[in-house]
């Protein structure tokens, strides 16, 4: 077995969601799940076909997402999974959508950070195990920055 780190393309502003699913259905399912969200959120996925034509189905209503979606489909290539990314709306508001997607077998991350995929490769084909979404904790928080954490977190209406 061949283990590689193939890191996420994308703008550091840009949020990205990584998951594994088993259809492909995935595609328009997804599809359908993120437009309901919101007006205003822009999105592109891609998801690559395990079996059968063995593509990469894309989908989003934002060309120039769509087609990192399909580069960074096509760098991780690894059977049954897919990838959105988002603008003008964060992981915390679709990811309730996605989670009732039938398809969707789970998420490996969600985030703005920086991104690695752990992809296993063997001769059946190419898999993701796991993610590396960041930087190691510098430290332990404060009483200064839990009383920072919980003032942002009301200041962008997350919690009252």
């Amino acid at each position: 077995m061949d283990l590689t780190a193939v890191p996420v393309t994308k703008p550091d502003d840009l949020n990205v969601i990584i998951g594994q699913s088993h259809f492909i259905k995935t595609v328009e399912d997804l599809h359908e799940a993120l437009i309901g969200v919101s007006p205003h959120l822009r999105f592109g996925l891609a998801f690559c076909e395990a079996s059968g034509l063995r593509l990469i189905r894309h989908s989003g209503n934002d060309p120039d997402l769509v087609e990192l979606a399909v580069e960074n489909a096509q760098a991780i290539a690894a059977g049954h999974s897919f990838i959105v990314f988002l603008r003008e709306g964060y992981p915390v508001n679709v990811l309730p959508a996605m989670r009732q997607v039938p398809e969707i077998c789970g998420i490996f991350c969600a985030t703005a950070n920086a991104v690695e995929v752990l992809v296993a490769e063997t001769d059946l084909g190419r898999g993701i195990i796991g993610v590396i979404d960041g930087q190691p904790p510098l430290g332990v928080e404060s009483e200064s920055d839990l009383t920072d954490r919980k003032l942002l977190l009301r200041q962008i209406g997350y919690k009252l």
